[in-house]
């Protein structure tokens, strides 16, 4: 499917989100479909993922459910639905999304209050286009980050982009590009471990898994981690790394989620907050925690006023192990585009 430049430049001017349908009125490869709180985007009439921007307990945009090849969810239900066997820890975990705990001192991460610090809110203000198409969809998003006293401390713009899929079993790509803009005056992001990309992924692929039975102990479970540089599981966690893989099966399915840094990135090849439990966050802001260093400011970053930063990221939603799937290759492709 082809789009007019004129159509794209003014949907952009005119600030109105719209969908594109084949003009054979057959559902386009990939469909997004704006409703009241999300976008539904369907990838060959399947859904694929939903991007959740309103509701009331909202402290940032997510996307919730994602489904893999085969349809199988690869991120926790909890606490989005209630999902019994589920581990119920830090409810902030919220399938995919972005987040930092500090910027200018402000968390976006938590969900709660935590040491007297009342969480902020990373609020969605407007879809500048909604775009679908048999050669591809995306969308482009504006936020604002609001402390608790309501300032705004800066603001971003989030370029979120699906392709479509050759079959059910076919990896789900989802490319998001973040432009963070110090829109109200310089933006310090903090030496933190909780900041940056992030998934919780499924239950299933969990290396370790708490149980009641034991005290809340961590039990071994059945799910994998590796990265690029090939550490494993929780050698994983505080390295740097061009990807990291969480993989395993899901009820029967072998699938995994690999997670790009893109060459591009400030600090490429990132750090990784990757925990056996189930959390993989791409964070380029933790390298004091990392690193075991003695400053605690190293990792910090700074946007000087009026200036942008931007992040490219990749998730690839595959069938079976990352050497089978060929997560290396895949890499080199978006390292090269």
């Amino acid at each position: 499917m082809k789009f007019s430049l004129f159509s794209l430049l003014v949907a952009s001017l005119s600030g109105v989100s719209f969908t594109v349908v084949a003009a054979d009125g057959k559902t386009p490869a990939v469909s997004i479909t704006e409703q009241a709180d999300r976008l539904r985007i369907e990838l060959g009439g399947e859904l694929f993922t939903n991007y959740i921007f309103k509701g009331e307990e909202r402290f940032f945009p997510v996307f919730y459910p994602v489904m893999g090849p085969g349809e199988v969810p690869m991120t926790r239900r909890f606490p989005l639905e209630k999902s019994e066997g589920e581990d119920t820890d830090h409810p902030h975990h919220q399938s995919l999304w972005f987040a930092h705990s500090d910027v200018n001192g402000e968390s976006f991460w938590a969900v709660q209050t935590y040491k007297d610090r009342v969480p902020g809110r990373t609020v969605h203000q407007r879809f500048k286009e909604v775009v679908s198409g048999d050669e591809g969809g995306h969308f482009v998003a504006e936020s604002t980050y609001v402390a608790a006293d309501q300032r705004v401390v800066m603001t971003d713009t989030r370029t979120v982009r699906f392709y479509p899929v050759a079959d059910a079993m076919a990896p789900r790509i989802l490319d998001i590009t973040i432009a963070f803009h110090a829109s109200n005056g310089p933006v310090t992001f903090g030496d933190q471990k909780d900041a940056g990309m992030a998934i919780r992924v499924s239950p299933d692929l969990q290396v370790v898994r708490r149980t009641k039975e034991k005290g809340n102990e961590t039990i071994p479970a059945n799910g994998h981690l590796i990265n690029s540089e090939g550490d494993r599981d929780v050698d994983t966690w505080g390295k740097q790394a061009r990807w990291v893989d969480a993989y395993g099966k899901v009820g029967d399915q072998p699938v995994g989620v690999a997670i790009f840094d893109h060459p591009s990135n400030p600090r490429h090849p990132t750090w990784w907050h990757s925990r056996t439990y189930g959390l993989v966050t791409a964070n380029a802001f933790g390298k004091h925690h990392f690193e075991k260093l003695d400053d605690p400011k190293a990792g910090e970053m700074v946007i000087p006023d009026g200036k942008t930063t931007t992040f490219r990221w990749r998730f690839v939603f595959h069938r079976d192990d990352p050497e089978t799937a060929k997560v290396e290759a895949q890499f080199e492709a978006f390292a090269r585009d």
